[in-house]
């Protein structure tokens, strides 16, 4: 009778850590997958193949500048998911909606958002040879701030990446988005 229960006792232990050993890592993927989201995924696949780029480094730009916040505002007035200056917006108006009424409110809506900070960022990737690092510092920093650091061979050996970050702010901000994209292509690929 005790090697009945003793086997069954075996059993049900090797069963409990079977079902743990399968069920942890269920766990621990699905809690890095709500960490990362793919919020807003229709307009995020449209824009990005419109533009020609990965959308895990749109939604890494957009889970860096406004952590899914459509209604998010910076302290320097950039607006919505992708955190675009009235600037900037401006910009880009005149390059994919010239004859459209658009008000810079506009950006809180999040089609109209992703789409301007999609085009941005396209362009920010095709100034700079796809170098994705770079192109965040611009997205961020501006392409004139840039422009500028690729002259100087401090931060930038071939004039046309940067190697160096020369500002915390915008290190800090190259290294996020470094990391959330890695974060997306390591669960979304």
């Amino acid at each position: 009778m005790k090697k009945g229960r003793t086997f069954k006792s075996v059993f049900g232990l090797l069963l409990a850590a079977a079902l743990v050993i399968a069920v942890v890592p269920f766990a621990a993927h699905k809690a890095r997958i709500s960490l990362y989201p793919k919020k807003y995924s229709s307009y995020v696949s449209q824009y990005a193949q419109e533009y020609g780029i990965d959308e895990n480094y749109v939604y890494a730009i957009i889970r860096t500048e406004s952590g899914f916040d459509s209604k998010a505002e910076s302290d320097a007035g950039a607006r919505g998911l992708m955190q675009i200056t009235q600037e900037t917006f401006e910009w880009i108006k005149t390059k994919i909606a010239p004859s459209e009424e658009l008000g810079f409110d506009s950006l809180y809506d999040p089609q109209r958002n992703i789409q301007f900070g999609t085009y941005f960022l396209a362009v920010c990737l095709e100034r700079y040879d796809g170098d994705l690092a770079t192109a965040a510092a611009a997205y961020h920093s501006g392409i004139g701030k840039v422009n500028e650091l690729l002259t100087q061979s401090e931060y930038s050996s071939d004039g046309r990446t940067l190697h160096t970050f020369p500002y915390s702010q915008m290190s800090n901000y190259v290294h996020k988005v470094q990391k959330n994209y890695q974060e997306y292509c390591a669960l979304y690929s």
